[in-house]
């Protein structure tokens, strides 16, 4: 079997987990929504999924080039699937309440802190270096998928099986996830001798920063991702409240609005697997942000009779989320050393959950002052502004000139 094919076969046993997640992640948030009716609940609970990459993201990244990544996903996926199956006890025995939903979701997000990046830092080793772009349109259309499926779905089995049967379908479903990563081996990155065991975590969190930090070009592009995540985050977090207070809308209306964003990343997804994106990746990247904030700052304007309009501008919003993250993975693929990738993904997705809640912490309160379309509407523009200035930046522009080379010895 060729690393490829290993890399599909334990690609697809995540897909069917990513299948009961997403439909755990539904219930969970309107279970919020409708107990609470509180932006400021949703944006904490948002705060809450990213606080473990805040607190451990970097240290995380440097024991994932440390440690074997085939064990920590497995280690990762098992502690969520128990998460989730603590979760379902409580509801089942009608123990639930919002702290322990929370508190769940912490647990979760830490397994998710884990896998990710050793998943990340894995796909350069077992995918060829020109498949790296269309194996993240793959991605992005998977997720799309979900997102058409999952949303309706957990609309239905809310109303069928009910919050609990929804939890024990997600523990159920990470079964495919963990069986391939007991039988198929992962590849490790080639190391330096003084980074196997002599090196101090903190050093090697260091090295990562310097890594990046003299990479003006690399620094640039992560900023420009940064700031947009900035507002989309809060945004997203606050999609359920547009939906019940100023459409006065339901599950199934906010399903509607998760499956049109769910199409839109399919279709953007798959354009990039065909297409590719631009030669220089970084304009794909670039005109992803721009098309988010437009369609953003539309959701924003549609009338509360309007529900079609704000459906339009999240499936926009998902047709370029695949444009603009797709070939930003690949750029970092492509151009870091492999035995410094899980620090640059980790440090990429620290300072992304580091700065979203910052977001958060405003757009809550804002939306209690004035309106959940307020944010929409001040996010949009500043995440448009923000991809059209990226434009006009050469530095930026010159992230993919000078591929960086592996950091360890040759043999």
């Amino acid at each position: 079997m060729s690393r490829l094919q290993a890399f599909l076969i334990i690609w697809a046993g995540q897909a069917v987990s990513l299948f009961g997640s997403r439909l755990a992640q539904f219930a969970l948030i309107w279970w919020l929504t409708k107990t609470t009716e509180s932006p400021t609940i949703l944006a904490l609970a948002t705060m809450v999924g990213l606080l473990p990459q805040v607190l451990l993201g970097p240290i995380v990244g440097v024991l994932v080039d440390r440690w074997s990544r085939r064990a920590i996903m497995l280690v990762a996926d098992s502690t969520v699937a128990l998460a989730t199956l603590v979760l379902g006890i409580l509801f089942w025995r009608d123990l639930a309440s919002v702290p322990a939903v929370l508190a769940i979701l912490f647990v979760r997000a830490l397994g998710d802190t884990f896998h990710w990046p050793a998943m990340y830092a894995s796909t350069s080793l077992m995918v060829p270096k020109q498949h790296l772009t269309r194996i993240q349109g793959l991605n992005q259309t998977l997720n799309g998928s979900l997102r058409i499926i999952a949303a309706p779905m957990g609309a239905l089995l809310l109303e069928l099986i009910g919050i609990t049967g929804i939890i024990i379908v997600d523990v159920a479903t990470a079964i495919f996830a963990i069986d391939p990563l007991l039988v198929i081996a992962i590849p490790q990155p080639e190391r330096a001798p003084s980074a196997r065991g002599l090196a101090s975590v903190w050093h090697e969190l260091r090295e990562g920063l310097h890594y990046v930090r003299t990479r003006e070009a690399l620094l640039l592009l992560m900023g420009t991702a940064l700031l947009a995540n900035l507002v989309l985050t809060p945004a997203m977090s606050l999609v359920p409240i547009l939906v019940t207070s100023h459409f006065r809308g339901e599950a199934l209306q906010f399903a509607w609005l998760q499956a049109a964003m769910g199409v839109g990343t399919v279709t953007g997804g798959l354009l990039l697997s065909v297409w590719g994106g631009f030669q220089r990746r970084v304009y794909t990247t670039l005109m992803g942000v721009m098309g988010m904030g437009l369609g953003v700052t539309l959701a924003g304007l549609a009338p509360s009779g309007l529900l079609p309009v704000a459906i339009v501008a999240l499936f926009l919003v998902g047709t370029m989320l695949p444009l603009a993250d797709g070939p930003l993975h690949a750029i970092l693929q492509a151009s870091v050393a492999p035995e410094m990738q899980g620090r640059v993904f980790m440090l990429l997705g620290s300072l992304a959950s580091l700065i979203a809640p910052l977001g958060l912490l405003v757009a809550g309160p804002l939306a209690e002052l004035f309106g959940v379309r307020f944010w929409f509407l001040t996010g949009g523009i500043f995440v448009l502004f923000v991809g059209i200035a990226s434009t006009f930046n050469r530095t930026l522009l010159s992230v993919e000139d000078v591929p960086a080379p592996s950091l360890a010895p040759a043999d």
